[in-house]
């Protein structure tokens, strides 16, 4: 496997090869804590002014190796290549039109710059606290509440039609990350505004191991049986956690509504 300092000094060399106007690292070889492993990837900007000669002949993307596999996006004005190489090495290379450099910065938590010549980052500061968490306003706590609840539902209701995939969708991807937005906001409660990453990816860092763990057994959803207990442990830690902080904060909690909808669960679930 190349080292960082190897790959380094080839994505310097081929934005040179490129005319590139300026490079810059992003990602989490930005951060300090985040982990240092194998599966880091090198999140690269080249900033370009010849965008359109460079997506209409891509081969030299082989200057930076055999790909095992790849992937290629436009996101707005954006032009992202994703490269995953025989050697393990990744990079998530982005060109991007030098008139659009604040398009990019929006982008991303955290950047450095590897080179700019003509001091075309100069104008733009990262945003290192795009991850960051702050107390939520009572609507704001109140909007996650109602989300949640209201979600449940349709957990409920893919679970009685045999509809795993809708049910695990729901569950996780809108309960469990209310649930989530809860558990760092009670983190921010006591903490004061930190930094839980992308994805939630540092929030339990900030607490307790057997918190962590208890979130962790609600994750097993491979079947419309387990998904159920998880909705019912879901719920159960949601209304827990939701309660707590309401009385941190002195917000109102509709303990009334959540107690109805477990009900509603357990009413539709029981003998399913």
């Amino acid at each position: 496997m190349r080292t960082e300092k190897e790959m380094m000094e080839l994505i310097v060399q081929t934005a040179e090869t490129l005319q590139v106007e300026a490079v810059a690292l992003s990602g989490s070889r930005t951060t300090s804590h985040s982990p240092k492993d194998e599966f880091q990837d090198y999140d690269v900007v080249y900033i370009v002014e010849n965008l359109e000669e460079l997506i209409s002949d891509l081969s030299w993307l082989d200057q930076f190796g055999n790909r095992l596999i790849e992937q290629h996006n436009v996101l707005e004005h954006r032009h992202l290549y994703l490269m995953l190489f025989e050697d393990g090495n990744r990079i998530d290379l982005t060109l991007c039109p030098k008139e659009h450099i604040q398009e990019w910065v929006d982008s991303e938590a955290n950047f450095e710059v590897i080179k700019d010549d003509k001091g075309l980052f100069e104008a733009f500061l990262p945003n290192p606290k795009r991850y960051w968490t702050a107390l939520p306003s009572e609507e704001e706590f109140a909007t996650s509440c109602n989300e949640f609840w209201w979600v449940s539902t349709y957990v409920v209701k893919a679970i009685r039609r045999n509809q795993l995939v809708y049910a695990t969708d729901h569950l996780y991807g809108i309960c469990q990350q209310e649930l989530l937005k809860v558990l760092a906001w009670q983190v921010v409660s006591d903490r004061g505004t930190v930094d839980i990453g992308k994805n939630y990816k540092y929030l339990f860092h900030y607490l307790p191991a057997e918190q962590e763990k208890e979130f962790s057994a609600l994750l097993d959803l491979n079947s419309l049986e387990k998904v159920t207990r998880s909705l019912f442990s879901t719920m159960k830690l949601f209304n827990h956690e939701a309660q707590e902080l309401a009385k941190k904060m002195g917000f109102a909690y509709n303990h009334i509504e959540a107690e109805k909808m477990m009900a509603y669960a357990e009413e539709k679930l029981s003998n399913h």
